[in-house]
């Protein structure tokens, strides 16, 4: 599993709801992505990636699968990327989710613990899905969770999704 995440700050007044809402069934079937939530915060777009495979990952970002429509209208932002360590399945993937949160901790010594949290982070009831992945260069760790409800967890980001594809969501470990 491999995570991606970028962000855009959005021109004043842009619709990325309508943006979402027309093209965001472009990577309902993509191959290789486990899913991709379409996130906003204030006036800011930035969507997060579970990614299954790297060929997929790879076909989106330069192999004319999507990433090119967001080149051509906003430029190249930079593209964040982790390992993938694990994801989790919680009580309420059956259900949309609204909320996303992203919590980025440092240090490779936290590795252990992280995950332990993602195990019990994934038996709150309004948990969709949690993942965890690690930037070796960095040593940072990125603890991504789709929520249903109102999130309770102490973190350092919190988004509305638009829309999540999940093509091959249970794929994703």
């Amino acid at each position: 599993m491999y995570a991606m995440q970028y962000e855009i700050d959005l021109p004043a007044g842009y619709d990325i709801r309508h943006r979402v809402a027309t093209r965001g069934h472009r990577t309902d079937a993509f191959p290789g992505l486990g899913l991709k939530a379409y996130l906003v915060r204030a006036n800011q777009y930035a969507p997060f990636y579970l990614w299954t495979d790297t060929a997929g990952m790879s076909r989106f970002l330069w192999g004319g699968g999507g990433f090119d429509g967001i080149v051509q209208d906003f430029g190249r932002p930079p593209v964040q990327h982790w390992t993938g360590a694990g994801c989790l399945a919680g009580p309420a993937r059956a259900t949309e989710p609204e909320f996303a949160t992203r919590r980025i901790v440092e240090g490779p010594d936290r590795i252990e613990h992280e995950i332990g949290e993602l195990a019990r982070l994934s038996r709150n009831p309004g948990v969709h899905t949690t993942a965890l992945a690690v930037d070796p260069k960095r040593w940072e760790l990125v603890r991504f969770t789709l929520w249903t409800t109102t999130p309770d967890e102490d973190t350092d980001v919190r988004y509305r999704v638009l829309h999540l594809s999940r093509p091959n969501i249970d794929h994703l470990n």
